[in-house]
């Protein structure tokens, strides 16, 4: 296992705090298992998609929820107890409980979800507000002689 000393990148960076938890937390998270199995694509420049293999969970055993930068997903069985038990040969399809936690950047959000044939799809789209959008300033000399005015 290695560790990083990200004291240089608090040092001369302001505001890259996050961005350093981000990698610690990813160097941390390399040994948990990876059940279930998920993809992470991008669809288009603002569009992503997470497709997690649920077989054996109904919509009732997923909870997806939103909070913060942080997208939960989990699957609970729902065990009946006056199910008859089965004795399995030989088991090859998981149904325990899970949790996956993803990280989700600055204006990226959830925007639906649906299960189709053991596939859990989770639709994301980044949405960055009008006012954070890069836009073109005019170069123009009576605006500076305005601005002077008001500041005098």
């Amino acid at each position: 296992m290695h560790s990083y000393d990200f004291t240089p990148l608090y040092r001369s960076a302001i505001g890259y705090d996050r961005l350093a938890r981000m990698f610690d937390e990813a160097l941390r998270s390399d040994a948990q298992p990876s059940y279930p199995p998920y993809n992470v694509e991008l669809l288009a420049e603002d569009q992503y998609r997470i497709s997690m293999a649920v077989a054996g969970f109904e919509r009732a055993e997923l909870e997806i929820e939103t909070e913060g930068d942080t997208l939960r997903v989990a699957g609970r069985k729902q065990r009946a107890e006056n199910a008859p038990k089965s004795t399995f040969l030989h088991r090859g399809i998981a149904t325990r409980d899970f949790e996956h936690r993803f990280r989700l950047a600055d204006h990226v959000k959830v925007v639906g979800a649906s299960l189709d044939n053991g596939l859990l799809n989770i639709a994301l789209v980044r949405e960055v507000p009008e006012a954070l959008k890069p836009r073109k300033i005019a170069i123009d000399g009576d605006n500076v002689h305005l601005l002077e005015r008001r500041v005098a």
